[in-house]
């Protein structure tokens, strides 16, 4: 089941009929307060929240998901008319899974719920190991990263960038692969969102943050 959170008629309509036609089973709500209602008594698959709502907003709705045990790890993709840089990372920041901008197609939608439930279901396979690199050292198992001996909070995102990285050093990784290997997706001019990941990953670390390398016109290299 997924549930749609949207204001607008036509686009709540036109959302659970693609959904539907493609396989899915989906339910729709105009507001905040329907949706918790159903929340209460059902637990969906995947949120698709929309920024802007009457009376509470998705940005509200969000912090309260990820705010509780019951709801925490449920897949949210956020809907945003606004299309600001802003809008999309501090819904990530929170905690969303992935983000569409208005107007959006039906088939790319599809394509963006299918990835994050792909991931979603891999990251339920837990992995104890740890990774060290230069002066950073993470521990996947209880999800900590320290750069120089500093606890350093990262959102899930930059947390499984800075992985792949790390898994991976020395090695250019493009902005493609990235995109596709983090977000689960490959759409031409989003690029910029693992542009955005990283120059915040590398504030949060520190001096340690100068460990990713900048390959111009490429991607993004670690070493130590």
């Amino acid at each position: 089941m997924i549930f749609c959170v949207e204001d607008d008629n036509n686009i709540r309509e036109l959302v659970i009929y693609t959904l539907e036609t493609t396989g899915f089973k989906a339910r729709g709500f105009e507001d905040g307060s329907s949706f918790l209602e159903a929340l209460a008594l059902e637990t969906p698959e995947l949120i698709l929240l929309d920024i802007m709502l009457p009376g509470e907003d998705g940005i509200s709705l969000l912090r309260q998901l990820k705010a509780s045990v019951k709801t925490q790890d449920i897949p949210v993709i956020m809907m945003t008319a606004k299309g600001t840089e802003y809008d999309k990372v501090m819904g990530l920041d929170l905690g969303a899974d992935d983000y569409v901008t208005k107007p959006f197609g039906m088939m790319e939608l599809i394509s963006r719920i299918k990835a994050v439930l792909r991931r979603s279901s891999k990251n339920s396979v837990k992995i104890d190991d740890k990774i060290a690199l230069g002066h950073i050292v993470m521990d996947v198992k209880k999800h900590e990263v320290q750069a120089d001996g500093r606890v350093v909070t990262l959102t899930l995102k930059e947390f499984e960038l800075l992985k792949r990285m790390m898994k991976n050093p020395d090695i250019v990784l493009t902005r493609d692969q990235l995109l596709e290997d983090i977000w689960g997706y490959d759409f031409d001019g989003e690029t910029r969102t693992v542009d955005v990941h990283v120059r915040t990953l590398r504030q949060k670390l520190g001096d340690a943050g100068e460990q990713i390398q900048t390959v111009r016109g490429v991607g993004y290299r670690m070493s130590e």
